[in-house]
């Protein structure tokens, strides 16, 4: 198979597709369950071909936090594969737990580890690097300015070059990719903020995207292809923009009001945060329903229901869909057809358990086989 060129991607002629991966720190080994079926899906599709990895098939990959190591990797030409045994290393060394380390006074786990691996994987290269096969969006936030940071590699992009001659500011496609990867899962209270440069003598420091709007960058994927500012200008319709985003898995609040109440009002902030995070997290898939033609639609709330029979403008955008798990026994009983205990199910919801990572592998890989469908990768957005 021949390989795109980055600028092939972004610039050649025809539909466009994207891959949207969200956080959720070792839980991304539940995301690569569902890109390995899709991995050999379309390797099947385009003639077994052992060369065909994931950056041949999508114009542009993104990702937030956990998601971020992955949608780096796949710009960079790895295969699922690669990408799951390097999970199963960050597992074990990463998550580490130093002793009496309790992530109060400071961060949970050292940042050694981490970086070491990404410096592994990603070495030197720059967000302008042509080792980069196709478009390549972090998600991170900068803390001191408490602005989301949406950095991507297109070459038409307002930041990638010099803004101009007497510019101070460091472009985008100046950045290391392990250092924005590593901004971006530079998850409070887990890891310490990332700290580079960001122009002449101007130092940002940098947290993980998942506390902005943005842990599952779908919509953001979505406003930076189609937004002119942003430099992509990408058509849109159901026959011309796919956006497919994966999940790391998902609970749904299940407290009594005296719960809440007893609630430490440490606890009562923790889960705050978390439930504005969901919420986010929420109103991109109800907006990104509102606006497609998705097979994978499911049921926002009551009221609304899927919105399968609404469309933003009297219009489809966009083809759309979403792959995830509920971290619900009944739930995976029902729609996955595996029986898990309740306290297991609730045990994988932690984001920094390397014990779990066997389970959400199988989880992930046995939702994929039940949930992604090969119509639902229609053949108007196939490659040449």
């Amino acid at each position: 198979m021949e390989h795109k060129t980055r600028d092939e991607h972004l610039f050649g002629p025809g539909p466009k597709r994207i891959l949207a991966l969200d956080g959720g720190g070792i839980r991304g080994i539940l995301t690569l369950g569902y890109l390995k079926r899709l991995e050999d899906m379309l390797r099947t599709r385009y003639g077994n071909d052992p060369d065909f990895v994931l950056s041949d098939y999508f114009d542009l990959i993104g990702g937030t936090s956990t998601g971020s190591i992955i949608a780096a990797g796949l710009a960079l030409g790895f295969k699922v594969e690669k990408l799951q045994d390097i999970y199963r290393t960050l597992a074990s060394e990463v998550f580490k737990k130093p002793f009496l380390s309790l992530g109060l006074f400071s961060a949970k786990f050292p940042e050694g580890p981490l970086i070491e691996a990404l410096t592994e994987h990603f070495g030197e290269h720059t967000l302008g690097s042509e080792e980069l096969k196709t478009g390549l969006m972090i998600m991170t936030k900068r803390f001191d300015t408490g602005s989301p940071w949406v950095i991507y590699n297109n070459p038409q992009g307002k930041y990638f070059n010099p803004v101009g001659p007497d510019s101070t500011a460091i472009p985008n496609r100046d950045f290391l990719v392990r250092q924005v990867v590593r901004a971006s899962t530079a998850a409070p209270h887990y890891f310490q903020p990332e700290r580079f440069p960001v122009a002449q003598g101007v130092e940002g420091a940098f947290v993980d995207g998942g506390v902005s709007a943005f842990n599952n960058p779908s919509l953001q994927l979505f406003m930076l292809a189609t937004i002119k500012g942003y430099g992509f200008n990408w058509p849109v319709g159901v026959d011309k923009l796919l956006l497919v985003s994966v999940g790391t898995g998902y609970v749904r609040a299940k407290l009594t009001a005296e719960e809440v109440i007893r609630m430490p009002a440490v606890q009562l902030a923790g889960q705050s945060l978390l439930g504005l995070m969901s919420e986010c997290d929420w109103l991109g898939q109800t907006l990104l329903q509102w606006m497609s033609d998705s097979p994978t639609a499911v049921r926002i709330n009551s009221e609304i229901g899927n919105l399968s029979d609404d469309f933003l403008g009297g219009q489809k955008f966009l083809s759309y869909l979403r792959y995830n798990v509920r971290f619900d026994s009944a739930w995976i009983k029902e729609h996955i057809g595996v029986e898990l205990e309740e306290e297991v199910v609730k045990g994988l919801t932690a984001m920094d358990q390397p014990k779990n990572v066997v389970q959400l592998a199988n989880l992930g890989a046995t939702a994929a086989a039940v949930q992604m469908k090969e119509a639902h990768f229609p053949p108007e957005f196939d490659i040449g």
